[in-house]
């Protein structure tokens, strides 16, 4: 949780407030890691300092979990991109899981790329569906559409997507090199 620093709305910060620095005047800025006091002569003087305090949250223990790699126990832990399940003897063991990213296989469509792994659907860091190889990293085979298993006549892909658009759904071929518009089923 971040914390915002109030010490400085006092009364005396309603003057202008000073770099340590260089002497000149500070200001409230914003950047994607949120609000901070910047110096006004940037970028001659660098001198930044965070309104907000980020509280590191220790890594809480899962009782009675273990790693399917390592059999360690499992931790809870906050990452760049929010809370995550993962190993406690990182780096040792990379094994990790997030909790709000279900692996939904899609009904039973193998991956045209490699033919190992199945087709799962997942939700990127910006909440955005894509569907991809359940063998990743070593398939890297994604799709930002809904598969379909249908085998292209023109170029025999095992797999089209379902393509929404303003005139209705279409299914085209995922082949990047065919492209064929099949009629809907």
């Amino acid at each position: 949780m971040s914390k915002i620093d109030t010490s400085i709305f006092n009364k005396h910060s309603l003057q202008q407030e000073v770099c340590p620095e260089c002497g000149g005047s500070l200001s409230i800025r914003s950047s994607k890691r949120g609000p901070f006091l910047g110096c006004d002569n940037y970028p001659s003087c660098e001198y930044a300092k965070a309104l907000t305090q980020v509280s590191e949250m220790a890594a809480q223990t899962i009782d009675g979990s273990s790693c399917p790699k390592c059999q360690s126990v499992l931790q809870v832990k906050t990452g760049r991109y929010g809370m995550f399940i993962g190993c406690s003897k990182f780096p040792d063991c990379d094994y990790h899981e997030n909790p709000n990213q279900p692996k939904e296989q899609v009904a039973g469509i193998d991956c045209p790329q490699c033919k190992k792994g199945k087709l799962t659907s997942r939700t990127s860091r910006y909440g955005k569906i894509f569907y991809s190889c359940d063998a990743y990293p070593k398939c890297k085979y994604v799709l930002n559409d809904k598969p379909i298993a249908l085998d292209c006549p023109a170029c025999k892909w095992p797999v089209a997507i379902e393509k929404k658009t303003a005139r209705g759904t279409k299914v085209i071929c995922a082949n990047k090199k065919c492209g064929e518009v099949h009629s809907p089923q």
